[in-house]
């Protein structure tokens, strides 16, 4: 009888473990379809806020948009009465730009005046700068030959200070030559 208890005993452990184990289970799946539930909520909530501050948005939209509206409004109307002024300001401007003309083209004249002055001036020039290299050619050419005269005559006075130098010496000698007699 002690092993009866003893496996009645075991029996009872293993089947209240397996009624733990079942209710562990069956909460893990009502936990899961809560948090489904919860998720779901959730998501409503979100979209339901979402919209509203859309629709929030929408209404300080339309509010601005009344308020473009009648500056554009203003807008044309001030464009209007500057358009009015411009065609005035543009008629003017016609007679000006006619009185201009006649005085461009003056100036155009006066300018193909100058340019045929300036042409002439600027052959002139060409004509001073073609004789000034022409100098300067001659003036290279001159200074070349003088310097080269100027070698030629510095040989001539080096030879004749040499041959100074040599009849020196044979004075001298000759000098010795005398006193030693």
């Amino acid at each position: 009888m002690k092993n009866f208890h003893r496996n009645l005993l075991v029996l009872l452990a293993a089947a209240l473990c397996a009624l733990c184990v079942y209710q562990w289970h069956d909460q893990i799946v009502q936990r899961q379809s809560i948090n489904a539930l919860n998720q779901l909520v959730y998501t409503r909530d979100a979209d339901i806020q979402k919209y509203t501050n859309s629709l929030a948005t929408l209404d300080r939209q339309v509010a601005q948009f009344d308020v473009q509206l009648t500056d554009y409004k203003n807008t044309v109307q001030t464009n209007a009465e500057l358009i009015a002024t411009q065609k005035r300001e543009l008629t003017r401007l016609q007679f000006i730009t006619a009185d201009l003309t006649n005085q461009v083209a003056h100036y155009k004249q006066a300018v193909a005046t100058l340019e045929a002055r300036l042409k002439e001036a600027a052959a002139g020039i060409e004509k001073q700068n073609t004789a000034i290299k022409d100098l300067a050619a001659q003036r290279d050419d001159l200074v070349t030959k003088y310097n080269a005269e100027v070698k030629d005559r510095n040989d001539v006075v080096t030879k004749y200070n040499a041959l100074v130098d040599q009849i020196k010496k044979a004075q001298a000698a000759q000098d010795k030559n005398a006193g030693s007699n």
